[in-house]
């Protein structure tokens, strides 16, 4: 086999957490008098960090005590709503099951906050992944590459052996930055002409694809 660490993003790529991010957004939003997200608006707001979803969903220039107390009505709710509707996308444990079966690494580079990450993969994916990193104070989050360095460093895998997959620009950037091969796949939040510029070197429309693709 060609990798053998495979290192995924949470968000749009294995769960599907887009209705309990939009409950959490839209209770804070609604507590300090703004309008609340569609599931359209959320799937783009996603992305960049917790703080970072409510940065984008208040206008523009919002005063920053403002943007902080929404995020801390945000923080609270999702803490305790973060697995209400969440669910891994279709093939999703079957592909990790496989993985973990033909000998490979599996870990998780969120930009989700460290603790949600670790509750969410514990309830979902428990004993198919061996390494997740959320989004940690005083570390760079994505696409800076120092969490995907770590996860490499600690399990013990090369960069030329090691395959990053997620459904966003900040995934196929961070790849970029550690020196990994990149997948990206189609079933997450994220459109190829929400991609820009970006080179998308491979594409995945389902689990058993990216499947045959890295065991085969």
């Amino acid at each position: 086999m060609k990798y053998d660490l495979v290192i995924f993003d949470l968000d749009g790529t294995l769960l599907d957490t887009v209705e309990d991010l939009r409950g959490a957004l839209n209770h804070a939003l609604a507590e300090a008098g703004y309008p609340e997200k569609t599931k359209d608006e959320m799937k783009l707001i996603i992305g960049g960090g917790v703080y970072n979803h409510v940065v984008k969903a208040l206008p523009a220039g919002t005063d920053k005590s403002i943007v902080d107390s929404v995020f801390a009505s945000f923080k609270a709710y999702y803490d305790a709503h973060c697995n209400v509707t969440t669910a891994p996308f279709p093939g999703i444990p079957g592909l990790l099951a496989a993985l973990k079966a033909a000998g490979l690494k599996v870990a998780v580079n969120s930009n989700k906050l460290d603790a949600n990450s670790r509750e969410l993969i514990a309830a979902h994916f428990p004993a198919l992944v061996d390494m997740a990193i959320g989004d940690r104070e005083g570390v760079p989050r994505k696409p800076a590459p120092d969490s995907a360095f770590e996860i490499m460093a600690a399990l013990g895998a090369k960069p030329e052996r090691t395959l990053y997959v997620g459904d966003g620009d900040a995934d196929l950037l961070t790849a970029a930055n550690a020196g990994t091969d990149a997948a990206w796949v189609s079933w997450g939040y994220r459109r190829e002409s929400d991609l820009k510029a970006l080179d998308i070197p491979r594409r995945f429309d389902t689990a058993d694809d990216l499947a045959d693709y890295i065991l085969g």
